[in-house]
């Protein structure tokens, strides 16, 4: 048999609820794969003992839940009781929950078995993870690179097989960056189709929970798995027919896809379209072509999204419960975008909040000819660890954009989006694209997503896998 960590999450859910894997020995081969890469900073916390004790208690429980005995690690903005739950931040150094947020209640009920805690960038805030709390998040292809954020421990846990697959969450493309930093499949759901950060618990309205995997039919089992949880109690049936899992394994019927490189951004940074990012597009709009898709240029110019966004950034920033104290002890980036937020009118929120909603509006209706738009996922190549200003916001917060551009306004939209590999550099890195769906879409783009991945075959490991 393959060593666990080659096997897809399909293949040891399954062999986990039928018996035939053990989740005390699947925990403790997980476990030491990730004592074994701690140079990548994935995890900001193991909490091996615990670990252990629900892999033995599962050992003998007879009931079984989609997720049975399959490990998982809580992203570090996730609480757990009794576990450390640092939000990537020194302010938080000390903070150990007496309640478990629902994600990690309805995971558990799920049967999954938690390891810890992924690293994240401060509070989510970043689309780079390198926090003050603990050693920077690294690209497991090339080690001298950062692995992009917020989900960065999440994303790099997945592609150096440390866990078989991790949810994170997406507030401006906090899955989809770091998985197409790292190559691996990110799945951004539509806001409201979860029944757990869903996206509809916050004023902003961007954050939603989703899956990161090794393939999409991994990450379309995990979604399903997602689309079943509840706090009190999740539903027992493990995903199956008329799932999203049972879609993406069928060939899709022809759709309109509609193609663009185009970013909100354009008219306001100097936005750079590396060309490795251009072919990855144009090789996945040639093989979609060829299987009969209708594939065409996508007309679409958006206007006066950049003001619109950074005011909208500032106002989630301004709900983060940051004291005077905690000020000298939080990243410039963040202290920043806190005061920013703060320092808005409660008609300049609302005004901002309702320019958001003009804005769903516009690009819903205008994507609504194509059941799928295809664009870059990023914009440039990885960039090394340390390369983002930590000490002047405004230039930090532009670096950011000019590196993933194509992310935060699907979170504005609503709408679903995955990103995953199509091709390999010269040097030997994974380069992404995205496909963004219609409102509900996750079927249709992840069956797409499946098709290309057929085309590009089996994707080596990163070194030192």
């Amino acid at each position: 048999m393959s060593e666990l960590h080659e096997l897809s999450l399909v293949e040891v859910a399954r062999m986990l609820r039928d018996g035939d894997l053990d989740p005390l020995e699947t925990t403790r081969h997980y476990l030491s794969r990730i004592a074994a890469r701690t140079d990548l900073g994935a995890f900001a916390e193991v909490t091996a003992d615990a670990a252990l004790e629900r892999a033995q208690h599962l050992s003998r429980a007879t009931t079984r839940g989609p997720l049975h005995g399959v490990p998982h690690a809580d992203k570090d903005l996730v609480a757990r009781a009794g576990i450390p739950t640092r939000y990537g931040s020194r302010s938080r150094a000390d903070h150990i929950p007496a309640v478990s947020d629902p994600l990690a209640i309805a995971l558990d009920a799920a049967g999954a078995v938690n390891l810890g805690k992924t690293a994240t960038s401060e509070f989510g805030l970043t689309g780079y993870t390198e926090p003050l709390t603990g050693l920077p998040t690294r690209d497991p292809w090339d080690t001298a690179n950062g692995a992009g954020g917020s989900s960065g421990g999440a994303a790099v846990a997945v592609s150096a097989g440390l866990l078989p697959a991790a949810v994170g969450s997406d507030g401006g493309g906090s899955i989809r960056i770091p998985a197409a930093t790292v190559g691996v499949v990110g799945l951004k759901p539509s806001r409201g189709r979860l029944p757990i950060g869903s996206g509809l618990d916050s004023p902003d309205q961007l954050a939603v929970t989703g899956p990161l995997a090794r393939s999409v039919a991994d990450a379309a089992y995990l979604f399903d798995a997602l689309a079943q949880l509840a706090p009190y109690p999740y539903a027992t049936a493990a995903p199956g027919s008329g799932s999203v899992f049972d879609v993406v394994r069928r060939m899709p019927p022809p759709a309109r896809i509609g193609v663009t490189t185009v970013s909100p951004w354009d008219d306001d940074e100097d936005i750079r379209l590396d060309p490795d990012a251009r072919e990855a597009v144009e090789r996945a709009a040639s093989w979609l072509t060829g299987d009969g898709h209708d594939v065409e240029d996508a007309l679409w110019r958006p206007r006066g999204y950049a003001d619109m966004f950074r005011r909208l950034w500032r106002v989630s920033a301004a709900r983060i419960p940051l004291t005077d104290a905690d000020r000298g002890l939080v990243e410039p980036l963040t202290a920043w975008l806190v005061q920013e937020g703060r320092a808005l009118s409660g008609p300049e929120a609302l005004e901002t909040l309702s320019a958001a909603r003009a804005f769903e509006r516009q690009t819903v209706s205008a994507f609504a000819p194509y059941d799928a738009i295809l664009m870059p996922a990023l914009a440039q190549a990885p960039r090394p660890v340390g390369w983002y200003e930590g000490h002047d916001p405004l230039r930090t917060f532009a670096l950011q954009v000019e590196y993933a551009p194509y992310s935060s306004f699907v979170n504005v939209a609503g709408l679903p989006a995955v990103t995953l590999p199509v091709s390999i550099t010269e040097s030997g890195h994974p380069v992404s694209v995205q496909l963004v769906g219609r409102p509900g879409g996750e079927a249709t783009i992840l069956s797409l997503a499946a098709e290309l991945e057929d085309h590009r075959g089996t994707l080596p490991h990163p070194p030192g896998w």
